[in-house]
Parts: C-alpha cells; structure tokens; sequence
C-alpha cells in the first residue's frame, strides 16, 4: 500500500496494490495491521456504510461530537466523487483548512479521515457508490453539519454541470466561524 500524506495532519490517501489482467483486477481493500501502520493507531472500526449517490449530489460536510467523533476510511468503488477533508479541531494549526481527492472505482484510492474532521463529497459520474468504515456508530444527537459552501473554507468544488443537489440538513449547515471547533 502507498500512503500520501496530505497538508492536513493525519488525513492520508492510501493506494492499495492493484493486481490487474484481461480478466479484471484484485486488490486488499482492508487489512488492519498495514491500515494501523500506516496511520500509527490501534484503530478499530465498528460501522460499514454504503450510499449511491446521482451526479451532483453533494453530501456532507458532516461530523459527530465528541464522546461519538468517527473516524472514516472511505472509497468509491464505482463511479468518481471529489472527497473533502475540514479540520474542524479546537486548536488545531490547519482549523478550518481543507484537503480535496478524486476517488473513483478506476483508481481506488481511499481516504482516511480521523476523527474531529468533517466530510464530504460530490458525485462527478452519472453515479457513484461510496463506502464508509467508521470507529464509532451514528448517533444523530452528536451529528453536526458544516456548510458546504461556507467561504470560510472556501472549498473549490469540481463544475457538474449543474448546482449540486443537497439534503436539508446540508442547506442548514453551521459556518465555520459560529461552530464550536470538535474537542
């Protein structure tokens, strides 16, 4: 496996060793002591998720608090989504700061992103499907959403050739500046 670090302390991109043919490809898409390694935790997951979203779709920049903060492992194994990483730290150098990736089901890069960072993406293909691990479990009550389009972050997200399509609670998102940064 490849590890990039990016500009945003902890957030990595992982490239797994892709074994490919005329017949397809295979790939270790999980293996938790080289994921440990590569990220200098004991981390454990406790939640997979699946979403499959239509081009355009914009989901996120969701977090939960503290006791419930997740960390995620993320990949797209069909389709292309631009994937957002927001240090939304107390205290943290890189608050408010942000790390943007392609992932698709072409390159199959992963995005781990600790726990105290929100996160988002936006589908670019005609659909996508996204998968999550988590480190803790969804717990609506600890959920918390940053705007997408806060100039705060000022996040440049990819042109679709249309407006993104938003949940409510997206609309709703907190701005930067009126959120209590994660403990």
């Amino acid at each position: 496996m490849n590890v990039i670090q990016t500009h945003l302390p902890g957030v990595l991109i992982l490239e797994p060793k892709v074994f490919g043919d005329a017949r397809g490809f295979f790939l270790e898409s999980w293996n938790a002591a080289r994921f440990n390694a590569a990220v200098g935790a004991d981390v454990r997951f406790v939640q997979d998720n699946h979403s499959r979203s239509t081009q355009g779709v914009l989901r996120g920049l969701h977090y939960q608090r503290s006791p419930h903060a997740q960390g995620k492992l993320v990949r797209c194994v069909a389709g292309r989504v631009f994937d957002v990483a927001v240090d939304l730290r107390a205290g943290s150098g890189t608050f408010g700061q942000w790390v943007g990736v392609e992932l698709s089901g072409d390159n199959h890069r992963q995005l781990w992103i600790p726990p105290g960072f929100g996160h988002g993406f936006l589908t670019l293909s005609e659909s996508a499907d996204f998968l999550y691990k988590a480190t803790d479990y969804y717990a609506p009550h600890a959920e918390g959403c940053v705007r997408w389009d806060d100039p705060d972050i000022g996040i440049t997200w990819p042109e679709v050739g249309q407006p993104p399509q938003l949940a409510e609670k997206d609309l709703r998102g907190e701005s930067l500046r009126a959120m209590t940064p994660l403990a």
